[in-house]
């Protein structure tokens, strides 16, 4: 189910009228008249709100000899909030076009000629730049203390602050004297 067709049902399930009816069809299917009896409404009221479940894929018709009988297309309902969640968004290019512009917009104001100017206070704004300062360190290979503050030195003096920053964000892990990217495995 998409995004779209979510808000679709999800509009459709804010009536009450139209709950009720879901909740009629779950028992049974049914035709407009039975379910306009049922529920005290009138069947051009059971029509519309039948028009707008069916528009949502909530409800099917079928025919079945002199009647239009509906019932409730239950798969829709066997979708869970989570999966809707966890589904990729309709707008997920635009989020991450937006992200990475915030991204080089930190980047920009945090670095001047390959030097980073200050350490930002915000903890978003300083995860951006740890995580750009991280790509200093090779993959696979480890590094004494001292080497890692020669290459934090070379952006900015306070290398100890740096450093410490980038294991508490879990950027680098450390045993002992040894450091590494923690997307890499110690070696030996």
């Amino acid at each position: 189910m998409t995004e779209t067709q979510a808000l679709a049902l999800f509009k459709c399930l804010a009536d009450k009228s139209r709950l009720q009816i879901l909740k009629s069809l779950a028992k049974e299917d049914m035709y407009v008249e039975r379910l306009a009896e049922r529920l005290g409404l009138t069947p051009p009221t059971i029509s519309f709100h039948l028009k707008k479940l069916s528009d949502a894929g909530a409800v099917r018709s079928y025919k079945t000899q002199y009647y239009t009988m509906y019932a409730l297309e239950e798969g829709v309902f066997r979708t869970t909030i989570l999966d809707l969640l966890r589904d990729a968004s309709d707008e997920a290019e635009l989020q991450a076009q937006r992200d990475d512009a915030y991204r080089q917009k930190v980047l920009k104001t945090f670095f001047e000629y390959g030097k980073l100017k200050a350490i930002p206070t915000q903890k978003k704004k300083e995860r951006i730049v740890l995580e750009e300062l991280v790509k200093a360190f090779e993959h696979g290979r480890t590094y004494t203390e001292r080497e890692v503050n020669i290459i934090l030195a070379d952006f900015n003096d306070d290398f100890c602050t740096l450093r410490r920053d980038m294991i508490g964000e879990k950027l680098m892990a450390r045993d002992h004297q040894t450091y590494w990217r923690t997307d890499d495995q110690p070696q030996s």
